[in-house]
């Protein structure tokens, strides 16, 4: 059966297809794979826009992996197949909640962390930086659980690459209230005041509109008093009919006469407005997207973003590209997975879409460009281009990983495609 991605850009079709449903039988597939001399990998929901999870042996599906497993002191443990919002859920039964998350929720819990899938944060990091332990079967066919060490601080964002994960421990909290303000800024003003809006605020998050000079920032900050969230019909025309059905028939107008999307985004652009809500963490956090898009997405030292951004703007003029898609701004701190994006260095994030019908590889190539002359590292499940040689020079720990895999994995196992080019064949 093939295998293909949310987005259409990567598929497969492997020897064999599995759904596990225990541990037990992930190391049934991995013993046979080695027997049979095959590769061998559990894919997620297909949210990576990369070829990270693909494998042409013997292919491990999510589903049987799902469901909280227990939980502990101010932790949970749950299967790696879990969706994240099937995880949101069950913690908000139970009055707890994750610190921080992305704005996808459609993604299993292994194949989020295993790809360093972050949200923004002021001093809360990704999902892999919330992780307390993980629970895998090694090429050897040996199930172990890590919480410290080496393999732990290497695995959290392994890339599958050093064992299939079969269960993710977190660190949970008492559920909680962020207060969301969304108003519109000017470009510049916006990159005159990163710094204020950073200290200021637990999670901040822009889009700048290309083709205009509007910006979009979204403060998200505890909140204290009690819930204000809008009505069901106000969130429906918001979240799922403005800018879902709206925007998509735009893209696909978009699609057909190009032309259109400056007019278009300023007209976007001139009808921001204020907004304040306040609601529980993880429907804050999240957003609905239901136009399909590809995606490149870079991390760069924080205190190069004002220059990037300027960069990509100035790209943007003197290309005759029309981007539809919002630029999405957000913030890290300092990460201790060896392969995190945000290893050790405060963190920027700039991401760039393109609607999925009309790609854009010379837009992704140039914005590359820019990324890399300031260090930039590639999220693990966007599309880039780079490889061991460039990637062993931004990560520090990077030969540390590999000779870790080296070790773990020696008949690579796990290996396919897409890790050949990044950690090296």
């Amino acid at each position: 059966m093939t295998f293909t991605n949310w987005a259409g850009n990567q598929s497969i079709t492997p020897a064999e297809t599995r759904t596990p449903r225990s541990p037990a039988e992930v190391a049934e597939a991995v013993t046979d794979a080695k027997r049979q001399g095959r590769t061998v990998r559990m894919i997620g929901t297909g949210h990576s826009f990369t070829g990270v999870a693909l494998t042409d042996g013997i292919m491990l599906r999510p589903e049987g992996l799902t469901g909280i497993l227990s939980f502990g002191d101010g932790t949970v443990t749950v299967a790696a197949g879990t969706p994240i919002h099937v995880l949101n859920v069950e913690l908000d039964r139970r009055g707890l909640a994750l610190a921080n998350m992305g704005d996808i929720t459609l993604q299993t819990v292994a194949g989020a962390v295993q790809t360093g899938t972050h949200g923004s944060g002021r001093s809360v990091g990704g999902l892999a930086d919330q992780v307390t332990a993980l629970d895998l079967v090694l090429a050897d066919g040996s199930a172990v659980t890590v919480s410290e060490g080496d393999l732990f601080d290497a695995a959290r964002v392994g890339l599958g690459a050093l064992g299939v994960v079969t269960a993710v421990t977190f660190r949970v909290e008492p559920a909680f209230l962020l207060r969301n303000q969304r108003s519109p800024m000017r470009f510049e003003q916006i990159l005159d005041a990163l710094d204020t809006l950073t200290l200021e605020n637990e999670h901040l998050d822009f889009f700048w509109l290309p083709h205009t000079d509007l910006c979009l920032v979204k403060r998200n900050n505890r909140a204290a008093g009690g819930q204000h969230a809008p009505g069901r019909f106000r969130t429906w025309l918001d979240d799922v009919f403005v800018e879902n059905t709206l925007f998509g028939a735009a893209n696909r107008v978009g699609a057909r006469f190009p032309s259109i999307i400056p007019p278009v985004n300023r007209l976007s652009g001139m009808v921001l407005g204020t907004s304040e809500t306040s609601d529980t963490a993880y429907r804050v956090f999240t957003s609905v997207r239901e136009v399909r898009f590809l995606e490149t997405e870079w991390a760069i030292p924080r205190r190069h973003l004002a220059d990037a951004l300027r960069e990509v703007r100035a790209l943007m003029e003197r290309s005759p590209w029309r981007i539809s898609f919002p630029v999405e701004v957000r913030v890290t701190p300092p990460s201790t997975a060896w392969l995190s994006t945000a290893y050790d260095r405060d963190s920027a994030y700039i991401a760039c879409h393109v609607y999925r019908r009309t790609p854009n590889p010379g837009y992704f190539a140039a914005v590359e460009e820019i990324m890399t002359g300031l260090d930039g590292r590639p999220h693990w499940g966007k599309l880039h281009n780079t490889d061991a040689t460039y990637l062993s020079q931004v990560y520090p720990r990077f030969r540390d990983f590999v000779a870790l895999r080296d070790r773990v994995d020696p008949d690579r196992l796990f290996a396919n495609a897409y890790l050949d080019r990044v950690l090296g064949a």
